[in-house]
């Protein structure tokens, strides 16, 4: 038996890639197994196939500002590196596939110490910084813009598009509007900030929660411990995070406000839902996400509103007019085309893997 470890976290973004590609991995026989974080979102999501073994490992913050724990998580990387040596020597996987975030840097090092062969995902335009510090240890990298390979190795990269969960295209519409308690008299919006939630996204929700329910239905997944109780609103549910229901709710969307995270954008991508994108600033991030979305509005699948301009106006007239001009951007999406991404990854997996 053939066995993969994978590895990522941090958020749901470095997790979906490898939940979508798991099930492929089980079907052919492999063993999986999973290296993560001791308490972050990839252990919860991942106990959801049981099938998977999940070890959790130290983890420190990959930060590019001044914070007191950057003095404390040094030592926590090097527990993270040493245990994740470990756990490879001992489990002789043949081959790891690594989504990024921070715990990845040392499964990814200790795949390296091991000479086990190592193939990295990387979803945004450029690479992220745990990417960018594994991808002299790794193999391969995929890539999901056909830009990011410019920026690497010509052996190293392969475009393959992205890697979208087939789950995600099974939902019902139905089964959605019973979960959230709607109709089928006004349209649905859903707004989503990340696993990690936006505090700005949902303070700017709230206050203009009167003015979008009256023409509009909405699930808004707000993060964990965001979810304000003290609004009830007729046609209004809050949630933390929605795992199993996600596929049901995006059924029954007509439009999306979200983050502009790959994964997510090139998900309502492939179920052809427009998007009203709200970028994470470079104040936050290291402006792959602002990258992300101009792809995007150029592409003609999304608008793009900054954060700086977010206030509770413009946020219902940009949401009222994406409506209006919804049938334009879903024809442009119906014209994208959509390569088998999954596949794609699956049969280079399984390449290295001979090696």
């Amino acid at each position: 038996m053939k066995t993969i470890m994978f590895t990522g976290g941090g958020s749901a973004g470095h997790v979906t890639v490898n939940m979508a590609l798991i099930p492929r991995f089980l079907e052919e026989g492999w063993s999986v197994q999973y290296i993560g974080s001791e308490s972050g979102i990839e252990r919860q999501l991942i106990a959801t196939i049981p099938q998977v073994k999940y070890f959790p490992i130290s983890t420190g913050k990959l930060r590019r500002y001044m914070d007191i724990q950057n003095f404390k998580d040094p030592f926590k990387v090097v527990k993270g590196l040493y245990q994740a040596y470990r756990l490879i020597k001992t489990n002789k996987p043949n081959v790891i596939f690594s989504k990024g975030g921070f715990v990845s840097v040392p499964v990814v090092i200790g795949a390296w110490l091991n000479k086990v062969p190592l193939l990295i995902h990387e979803s945004d335009l450029t690479p992220g910084l745990a990417n960018r510090i594994s991808i002299p240890f790794a193999s391969g990298v995929c890539t999901t813009f056909p830009e990011t390979g410019s920026m690497l190795k010509a052996d190293k990269s392969r475009h393959v598009g992205a890697v979208i969960r087939e789950e995600v295209k099974q939902g019902n519409a139905d089964r959605g509007r019973d979960f959230c308690g709607f109709t089928k008299s006004k349209p649905v919006i859903l707004i989503m900030g990340g696993s990690l939630g936006a505090r700005k996204i949902n303070q700017t929700v709230r206050q203009a929660i009167l003015s979008l329910a009256k023409p509009f239905q909405i699930v808004h997944l707000c993060g964990k411990n965001q979810v304000d109780p003290s609004i009830v609103v007729p046609g209004y549910k809050q949630f933390e995070y929605v795992n199993e229901q996600l596929p049901d709710v995006l059924a029954m969307t007509d439009l999306v406000v979200s983050r502009a995270g790959s994964n997510s954008i090139f998900e309502f991508l492939s179920l052809k839902k427009p998007m009203l994108l709200i970028p994470l600033t470079k104040e936050q991030s290291r402006g792959d996400q602002i990258l992300n979305a101009q792809s995007f509005e150029k592409s003609g699948y999304a608008d793009v509103l900054y954060e700086e301009q977010l206030t509770a106006g413009t946020l219902t007239e940009s949401v009222e007019r994406l409506y209006e001009n919804r049938k334009g951007y879903i024809d442009r999406m119906n014209r994208s085309e959509e390569a088998n991404a999954l596949a794609a990854v699956f049969d280079w997996i399984n390449e290295i893997a001979k090696r």
